[in-house]
């Protein structure tokens, strides 16, 4: 999905996944793919080390792929050697399971990090700690997923394998990272609902929009991200027009807390729902030029992009001991997914493959920026 600044006109350069596609390092690149050509890498990777998980999330969209297994110690270090090697300008440790939960994960960081490879991690934050020294220094961003504002609230949508409530262990580890970091931190709220058999809903955290956010202030975060509830396909579920006041209500004073060190993102998938949009996305290409830039690693397979993580018609092949990245790579067909008919759903990078399919019929030289984030 887009992420925009909620309540401005502009999108911030990070944000605009098009613009990015600009930068003077990218963009031969992109031009190549263009033109259709093949890389010798993708310039980004999402990074699944694990698909074990200490939360049992029942509203998990990974629950299919789940417990099914991670790299070994030696593949998964052997596989940051080899990215660190290649044309990859930044790894995305995300799942899929807990990134952190790998027991090489502070190795991998550190192979990444020294080749100069940008560092981005999604986590449920509950093992930030044992690796507090490593990702203060060596991550570009840190997003950590909350969907809540309060303990109660968190519990119920992201309840731990633990004993007790992992809520202020997660919130306690954010302050120390926010205190420490050089990179930024995020603090990813998904909007979620329970219905029963009638439709009426049984569990929200609709109420909780500006306690989470007020909360990520508090902590320290960069930002506060809102997201649009989804199906298992992907998919936004339309809200009733008073949830969506609801939430619009408390972003309005959320507005309030912005400044020069705290701001809001929302997703396009919201916007979606607010503007009471059609949930699908059509799209008139048949290529998606992104998957040759950017790819999807996991234990049991690399796939065309995280949307279709587990998806066997998607899947570009398997790295096992005897197969390296590069050879993965070099073999890999990156067109095996058709947008028009296989992603429906509104895609993040949907404006990133519309400007890469113009740009063969564009006249004139193009301007280019200074690098400014390689998370394309």
């Amino acid at each position: 999905m887009t992420i925009t600044r909620i309540g401005t006109d502009r999108i911030d350069r990070n944000l605009d996944l098009a613009g990015k596609l600009y930068q003077r390092s990218i963009f031969p690149g992109v031009a190549d793919v263009a033109h259709g050509l093949r890389l010798p890498s993708p310039l980004v990777v999402d990074l699944d080390p694990t698909t074990l998980c200490d939360l049992a999330c029942p509203e998990c969209i990974s629950s299919g792929v789940l417990h099914k297994g991670q790299f070994s110690k030696d593949r998964i270090v052997r596989l940051a050697h080899e990215l660190a090697e290649s044309s990859v300008k930044a790894v995305i440790l995300i799942g899929g399971g807990e990134p952190l939960m790998h027991r090489a994960i502070g190795a991998i960081i550190e192979v990444l990090y020294e080749a100069g490879i940008q560092i981005g991690l999604v986590t449920n934050g509950t093992l930030m700690g044992h690796h507090m020294d490593r990702l203060t220094e060596m991550a570009s961003w840190v997003r950590v997923s909350m969907d809540a504002g309060t303990l109660a609230t968190y519990d119920k949508f992201r309840p731990s394998r633990r004993k007790s409530s992992v809520f202020p262990l997660i919130v306690h580890n954010m302050r120390e990272f926010a205190g420490r970091k050089r990179g930024a931190l995020g603090y990813s709220f998904l909007l979620m609902q329970r219905f029963d058999a009638e439709g009426r809903v049984t569990d929200t955290n609709y109420h909780e929009v500006y306690a989470a956010g007020a909360l990520a202030k508090d902590i320290g975060c960069d930002y506060f991200e809102l997201k649009a509830m989804l199906d298992d396909d992907h998919f936004t579920v339309g809200q009733s027009p008073g949830d969506i006041a609801l939430v619009e209500g408390q972003l309005a004073r959320l507005r309030e807390l912005e400044d020069d060190t705290f701001h809001l993102l929302g997703s396009s998938n919201w916007e979606t729902v607010r503007r009471g949009l059609d949930p699908v996305q059509p799209k008139d290409y048949s290529t998606c030029h992104i998957a040759e830039l950017r790819t999807t690693v996991t234990p049991n397979g690399v796939f065309v992009c995280p949307y279709h993580r587990g998806n066997q018609a998607a899947k570009l092949g398997d790295l096992d001991d005897d197969t390296s990245f590069a050879e993965l790579w070099a073999r890999a067909d990156t067109t095996v997914v058709n947008p028009g008919r296989d992603c429906r759903f509104h895609c993040a990078r949907h404006q990133a493959n519309v400007e890469i399919a113009a740009l063969p019929g564009r006249p004139g030289p193009v301007r280019l920026v200074d690098d400014f984030d390689p998370f394309i």
